[in-house]
């Protein structure tokens, strides 16, 4: 046998040994000392191989690519990655322990050369080029990661990402489904999401609350022709209230005097002021009430006129759409952007 191909053999192995100790094991220990993981920090590592092995495969990775990812925890799906022929791996971790576990893990397997290990928080790590996103992502940064990786500068083929079951639900959701949401329309904009497969909590050490799912986020080749900050700001008020029909959502006082303001703004925000923050949060706007609303305008800095007049465009821009008994749970994107371009046009801003 060709020497080449058996040290490469007996390599492989060792990368797929080295990621399938006992679940026992792999609760407490690193590989160079003995640590407790945290589940508050979403500490949760996966420890069954034929999951792990699926994730490589519908990850569909290239030979030459450059591969990044999120939170390898002690290097478990990192030794999968490492096995295939990708130009590099970058894992970014936030907890020096992990660090040092996989560092000296694949330090001792010569591996080196294709890993590069970046401690510190995903949020705040700028990224360097990369062609693939895999992860089994904490849950508590779901949503602003996938925010990060597709409204910042980033050009990549595809992100394979482990997710919270519900929280995968919510992100493939369409429109009228119980689960869609700002988060579903967002994603939606930008990229193709898939369901790809569910994972039971059972694979994890230690066992989380739920079950996980994968999911595959494809960005699109052509960007959208719209202004994402100022979509964003527009999604954000039409979902703080889903279940309310549009014509209720923009006649409130508060959400008019808060437009007002945005729009007189003499310098528009354009898309590189996107705010990478969480694109599904909820919030209800209260109304300034009916028997207070000229204090509401004075303390606004508006008078009542000024205010009636922008409420006659937003209202008469719905009229003519036809939407203003529309819910935004139950609309399309192109439905929303529609009625976001006649907005702008009219000089309503949302940014």
């Amino acid at each position: 046998m060709n020497r080449a191909v058996s040290n490469s053999g007996a390599r492989l192995a060792s990368l797929y040994a080295s990621s399938s100790l006992s679940s026992s094991s792999l609760a407490t220990e690193a590989w160079d000392g003995r640590f407790r993981l945290h589940k508050p920090r979403g500490q949760h590592l996966l420890t069954n191989p034929r999951v792990l092995d699926a994730i490589v495969r519908h990850a569909a990775l290239r030979p030459g690519d450059a591969v990044l990812e999120v939170g390898p925890g002690t290097g478990n799906l990192t030794a999968r990655l490492l096995a295939f022929p990708v130009n590099r791996v970058t894992a970014v971790e936030i907890d020096p322990r992990m660090v040092d576990a996989v560092t000296a893990r694949f330090g001792a397997l010569d591996m080196t050369r294709k890993l590069t290990v970046i401690q510190g928080d995903a949020m705040e790590t700028e990224f360097p080029e990369f062609d693939v996103c895999v992860a089994n992502i904490p849950y508590g940064i779901s949503s602003p990661l996938i925010a990060k990786l597709l409204f910042g500068a980033y050009h990549f083929r595809t992100a394979t990402l482990l997710l919270q079951k519900e929280f995968a639900r919510r992100l493939v959701a369409m429109p009228g489904d119980s689960e869609y949401n700002r988060l579903a329309a967002n994603v939606g904009m930008v990229a193709d999401v898939k369901l790809l497969m569910d994972v039971s909590k059972r694979d994890f050490v230690p066992m989380p609350r739920v079950d996980s799912s994968l999911v595959e986020i494809r960005p699109r080749a052509a960007p959208p022709e719209v202004d994402l900050a100022e979509w964003l700001g527009f999604t954000r008020e039409c979902f703080g209230q889903k279940n309310k029909t549009l014509g209720a959502i923009f006649k409130q006082k508060r959400k008019i005097l808060d437009l007002l303001k945005r729009s007189q703004r003499t310098e528009r925000c354009t898309g590189g002021g996107i705010i990478l923050g969480v694109l599904d949060d909820d919030r209800n706007d209260e109304a300034c009430s009916d028997e207070d609303e000229e204090s509401c305008d004075r303390a606004a800095g508006f008078s009542t006129e000024e205010v009636g007049a922008f409420k006659e465009r937003i209202v008469s821009a719905l009229a003519s759409t036809g939407l203003a008994g529309k819910r935004p749970s139950k609309m399309s994107n192109d439905e929303l952007l529609y009625l976001l371009r006649l907005f702008n046009q009219r000089g309503i801003w949302f940014q």
